[in-house]
């Protein structure tokens, strides 16, 4: 009878195992027939896998003969057992057997021993064999380091065809075992991509081989991977505290070779939530507020190709808006019979004129406001009065820009019931405005970056 190939005799060994052996218990005294048949092995009767081996003998013709002992002896390095009886092949007509107990790279001997209802055969020669070794992994492995946050491992795909898949498994500096990642079906598939990793981080991988009968080769050699670091944080940032109604944040132009721009974060306090307001080019950004005195909080990152961003988190630095000048100092006020005069000082050098504010009293609820502006001299002549009226009045500052301080001290001079004309002195040229009812502004609204087209910025 020839020889079953391999696949054949795998795939039939847990049912012969299973279904046609059994440990048996030999009794204390055994008959030993010398005329009953031994096993005899076929030319090729013996097949060895990593773990499985494989048994073939020629057909045992003898009536007599009921079935077959087999005995097995483990022979290891550390110790050799001694033979025992280790299954049953009850039919005398099977002419196969598959022991499926065995670990790969390891002596075993065997023996067979034919049996009869009344004695036992005589033992048959010393069957000695070593199981294959372990299946060892691909040849070849190599990794692709410098990677954004992952990392590519590619490989050789493994030569011999009963392999269905890979295992990846990686570890750590820090890592004491080695920890599956995932599975690669095919045996021609020789990718993997390692995503969501730390950056700047040391990673060590290696692959194992599964074979369709769940045969696991040795690890493949180990590769390193760094992932890609951060881009350099930017250096030297400065802001304005002197500018009207802006504030402009400079820093050092990034040296970064795979630079792709700027991330600038801006917040109302140093600990506070920082927005992005601006995605730029180059290394300075003007932040237009419309308000005097206004202070924020600015971080600027810098970004790569790949979108990593530098930390930023621990370099905020403070900005502000230039501050309203100081209101004057009112010095007089006084009626002078026909006028009434106000003099002040220059509180702030700033100061290039002056705005004076006044109300004429006409009810509790009425009241008519004039404003009077352009005056460059510290005095005002305000001959438009009546008598037995209540007036009051603001000095204010302004500089070159055109910012106005906050209103000085409120005067308030009520004129007599009747008055002496007196000629007053003719007042330096004065614009007079009429005053508005003031209406509070809204306050300024930042858009959300998602509104924002900043890609020309």
């Amino acid at each position: 009878m020839k020889l079953w190939t391999l696949s054949t005799l795998c795939a039939a060994s847990l049912l012969l195992i299973s279904g046609c052996t059994t440990t048996p218990t030999p009794p204390e005294k055994v008959k030993i027939d010398t005329s009953l048949p031994k096993v005899e092995l076929t030319q090729n009767g013996i097949i060895v896998d990593m773990k499985t081996v494989a048994f073939e003998w020629s057909s045992i013709k003898d009536p007599r003969v009921e079935g077959i002992y087999v005995y097995k002896e483990t022979m290891t390095p550390e110790q050799t057992s001694e033979f025992e009886r280790y299954a049953v092949i009850d039919n005398r007509f099977k002419t196969h057997y598959v022991d499926g107990n065995v670990e790969p790279n390891t002596k075993y001997s065997y023996k067979f021993q034919t049996f009869s209802k009344d004695a036992d055969g005589v033992l048959g020669e010393t069957v000695t064999l070593n199981t294959l070794p372990v299946l060892e992994s691909v040849s070849w492995i190599h990794s692709i380091t410098g990677m954004p946050r992952s990392a590519k491992i590619i490989w050789r795909p493994h030569p011999n065809n009963r392999v269905r898949s890979y295992i990846m498994e990686r570890k750590t500096l820090e890592d004491e075992e080695w920890s599956e990642l995932g599975r690669v079906e095919g045996r021609l598939n020789a990718e993997y991509i390692d995503q969501g990793l730390q950056d700047n981080f040391v990673y060590f991988y290696r692959l194992k081989a599964l074979t369709y009968d769940d045969i696991l080769s040795t690890p493949s050699q180990s590769v390193k991977v760094v992932t890609k670091p951060l881009p350099q944080p930017v250096v030297n940032i400065k802001t304005t505290n002197s500018l009207p109604r802006a504030i402009r944040i400079d820093w050092d132009k990034s040296t970064q070779k795979d630079f792709e721009r700027y991330y600038v974060y801006r917040s109302e306090s140093i600990d506070g939530n920082y927005e992005l307001i601006a995605k730029l080019y180059n290394n300075t950004f003007t932040d237009k507020i419309e308000e005097d005195g206004k202070s924020y909080f600015y971080r600027v990152s810098v970004v790569d190709i790949d979108g990593l961003e530098s930390e930023h988190e621990q370099n905020s630095i403070h900005g502000m808006t230039l501050v309203k000048p100081s209101a004057p100092a009112i010095v007089e006020a006084s009626f002078k019979g026909s006028y009434i005069e106000l003099v002040w000082n220059k509180a702030d050098i700033r100061a290039r004129s002056f705005i004076v504010e006044r109300a004429e009293i006409k009810g509790w609820f009425e009241r008519d406001t004039q404003r009077y502006e352009g005056i460059t001299s510290k005095n005002f002549i305000d001959k438009k009065i009546l008598p037995g009226t209540e007036y009051m009045y603001n000095v204010y500052s302004v500089d070159k820009d055109g910012i106005v301080s906050e209103p000085s001290i409120m005067v308030k001079i009520e004129t007599p019931e009747s008055t002496q004309v007196q000629s007053a002195p003719a007042p330096k040229e004065q614009k007079e405005i009429p005053v508005a009812p003031k209406v509070q502004k809204a306050p300024e609204v930042v858009a959300p970056m998602q509104n924002i087209d900043l890609s020309e910025i």
